[in-house]
């Protein structure tokens, strides 16, 4: 049987999952540190100006803390992959819950509310996650794509998220600071739940992974016994396996086609 597996999939030694894993849980406490000081000060700016879309921002900094918990508690199990599906189902409902909260308050400031400040401290904070988030993002989605993991790839992308947000209640925040457009920062926050709501049903939609294993009898094993696609195997229903603790093993079935 050859040592190549199928689909393009490569083998993956434990040594290099370990350092992946340990990543994973680095990145998503170097995102927990960062989030939970921008929602402090997010905030607290937004209750400050009566600013929705600083509120919103806020609040999803709040989603973004509870998506690297959620990466956090994953790893803490034996058996990581095991939680993979509820760790995406809770990432969907925050997000859900983000984007009601930011779309009654959107909707209420547009027909009743009273025009917001400006917020210097606000678009000081949009600015410093615009230079942040994206290079957060791209080594958290790089490391769970080499993991095979949608948990970890859906909270690089919860990162990524934010940098369109930044951009997003920059934009609202300095038409209302220079023009005087009070409406400019709901519609923002209208934005901001819009994006919520999406990367909501995709985390939601996301299925379990395929984990790559070792080429010959074992492989082929796993995968009659879970009824997974040429090279690769259920993590969740390895025969025997013995993951190493605290360590990804799982492929997407995008990258298994």
């Amino acid at each position: 049987m050859s040592a190549v597996p199928a689909h393009g999939h490569r083998e993956v030694s434990a040594e290099t999952r370990r350092r992946l894993g340990r990543r994973a849980q680095l990145l998503a406490g170097a995102s927990v540190s960062y989030n939970v000081v921008e929602a402090v000060i997010a905030i607290a700016a937004g209750v400050a100006a009566g600013s929705v879309a600083l509120i919103g921002f806020g609040l999803d900094s709040i989603v973004e803390v509870s998506s690297g918990l959620i990466i956090l508690w994953q790893f803490r199990h034996r058996l990581p992959e095991s939680r993979e599906r509820a760790a995406l189902r809770l990432m969907a409902l925050s997000f859900f819950a983000l984007a009601g909260y930011v779309t009654f308050e959107s909707v209420r400031a547009l027909l009743f509310g009273a025009e917001p400040e400006s917020s210097m401290v606000g678009i000081g904070l949009a600015i410093a996650s615009l230079i942040v988030m994206p290079f957060l993002s791209w080594a958290q989605r790089r490391t769970g794509r080499a993991l095979g993991s949608n948990a970890v790839v859906a909270d690089g992308t919860q990162t990524l998220l934010c940098t369109y947000l930044s951009a997003v209640l920059l934009v609202g925040l300095v038409l209302n600071a220079t023009l005087g457009w009070g409406w400019a920062d709901p519609v923002a926050g209208l934005v901001i739940a819009a994006v919520a709501v999406k990367e909501g049903l995709e985390a939601w939609r996301g299925e379990d992974c395929c984990a790559p294993v070792l080429s010959g009898e074992e492989a082929d094993n796993a995968r009659s016994g879970c009824g997974c696609a040429d090279g690769c195997t259920d993590a969740c229903c390895v025969p025997g396996a013995a993951p190493a603790p605290g360590l990804l093993q799982i492929t997407t079935r995008e990258q298994a086609r």
